[in-house]
């Protein structure tokens, strides 16, 4: 049984719209207000996902062609299924809050495009619901100068044109979710890191409860 207090939140967007670090902020603010906390990260540290790091790198790359991205729907997918059962669900049961960097949300708005983005919805549709999702809206050309800015090797969904389609996807996903009751927050990402960050905690804290 999941305890009363505990709580899925999801940080979500573009790579390099800053959802690793607003993790680690928001993780440090709600333990300095008494939570216990927990981070975690799609893909995850599991079997699974230490499987799509890799490809994600280039590796296990199929010669002279892609990699079909419905591979990639389903493995992420696998690793939700798996993350969940030994990671968060765990966690959520002793109480804790889990901040996890990405979700269902990335493989609907990464692989899933047209019809597809439904049999990914199905795919997933047993993975745990979050309780709150924060999506950094961050322009592509911007996340793209942050990540050249850290020095990031580029991935395979990296590339300029592909993160344009991304974001159209990731704004259509969560205008869906949050039509269909999902408790969506939308920040701007573009925001000094500071503004960012207290917008994120205002928000989760409204949507789960608790005071500034």
């Amino acid at each position: 049984m999941v305890a009363p207090m505990s709580k899925l939140i999801v940080l979500e967007g573009l790579d390099g719209a800053g959802t690793t670090t607003q993790a680690r902020l928001l993780a440090q603010a709600l333990t300095e207000r008494g939570r216990t906390v927990h981070v975690t990260r799609q893909p995850s540290d599991g079997p699974i996902g230490k499987l799509l790091r890799a490809m994600l790198t280039g590796e296990h790359a199929i010669e002279g062609q892609a990699i079909d991205q419905r591979t990639f729907g389903l493995l992420f997918a696998a690793d939700r299924m798996d993350h969940g059962q030994r990671e968060v669900a765990p966690a959520l049961a002793a109480g804790t809050l889990v901040i996890s960097d990405r979700w269902y949300h990335s493989s609907l708005a990464y692989q899933g495009t047209g019809a597809d983005r439904a049999w990914i919805a199905t795919a997933n549709l047993h993975a745990i619901r979050p309780d709150v999702t924060v999506f950094l809206r961050v322009r592509p050309e911007v996340a793209a100068a942050r990540r050249a800015a850290a020095g990031r090797t580029e991935e395979l969904f990296e590339a300029i044109e592909m993160q344009r389609k991304v974001a159209a996807g990731y704004d259509e996903v969560m205008h869906k979710l949050a039509f269909a009751g999902e408790r969506i927050e939308v920040v701007n990402g573009e925001l000094p890191l500071e503004e960012v960050t207290s917008e994120i905690l205002a928000g989760v804290l409204r949507r789960i409860g608790g005071t500034n």
